[in-house]
């Protein structure tokens, strides 16, 4: 009798980038070695980072790609539309990864082989310890407590609920109404997490390493922190503050 044939999962990486010219060109060395696609959302960038990606989609049609959006209209907003075009495209696994290198393209492979099992795979910087460098304590003092804090609000058991470091299924991406998502920052990654595991997904956490910025200026501010903490309340009050999802038993996070 033939053995099946596996069929290759078809797989692309979402970054989001403004301004991110010394980013953008350490990551295009790196992916260059991994069987993945790769679709920049550019928010009208200034530095030279538009003209690094343009030579590099007229070099590599198949493989990489660029979404042009006229001015600067947030991270959420960019990722969405990211994820909106690789459903249309019909890719199996889509990924989200930050523009600045912060996230070591050599993760990637991890995150694909977890997604055989999970629905949602998180790069996880506190997943059997903490996994950052040349992060200064306040910093990461806000990220870790930012993990404790929607833990008490919402009931999501994550280490990291703030990673934008992440693989989703199609199916997943395909179940959610994106359309409503409107959340920026450190609260669109804790939304996109907290409704693909209240529709019963299952959700697991690989631990990464993950590497403060060495370019560019970070698009971190005190609008992003407030956001964060008002709207994970939101979240929890439009699920009336249940703890936990509904649907499939077979439901679980691993950390």
């Amino acid at each position: 009798m033939a053995q099946p044939t596996t069929v290759p999962r078809r797989s692309i990486i979402v970054v989001p980038v403004l301004n991110e010219v010394t980013g953008v060109r350490d990551m295009l060395e790196q992916l260059k070695r991994i069987q993945v696609d790769l679709l920049f959302v550019d928010d009208h960038s200034t530095d030279g980072t538009l003209e690094i990606i343009s030579e590099a989609v007229r070099l590599n049609p198949d493989k990489y790609f660029l979404l042009e959006r006229p001015r600067k209209m947030g991270f959420g907003t960019a990722v969405i539309a990211g994820f909106m075009w690789a459903l249309d495209r019909d890719y199996d696994r889509i990924l989200e990864m930050d523009g600045d290198y912060s996230h070591d393209p050599a993760d990637v492979p991890a995150l694909l082989a977890a997604a055989e099992e999970y629905d949602l795979v998180i790069g996880s910087r506190y997943s059997g310890g903490i996994r950052v460098r040349n992060w200064p304590f306040t910093r990461l003092a806000l990220s870790v407590g930012a993990g404790y804090y929607v833990r008490a609000v919402t009931g999501l058991p994550l280490r990291d609920p703030t990673s934008g470091f992440k693989c989703f299924r199609r199916e997943v991406l395909a179940s959610l109404n994106l359309d409503e998502i409107h959340s920026n920052g450190y609260s669109f990654n804790i939304e996109m997490n907290y409704r693909t595991w209240m529709a019963a997904f299952t959700v697991v956490e690989v631990p990464i390493v993950f590497t403060e910025r060495t370019g560019g200026k970070s698009k971190m501010s005190g609008a992003i922190v407030i956001e964060a903490l008002w709207r994970v309340w939101a979240f929890a009050l439009e699920k009336r503050f249940r703890r936990r999802p509904e649907g499939r038993a077979e439901n679980r996070i691993r950390n």
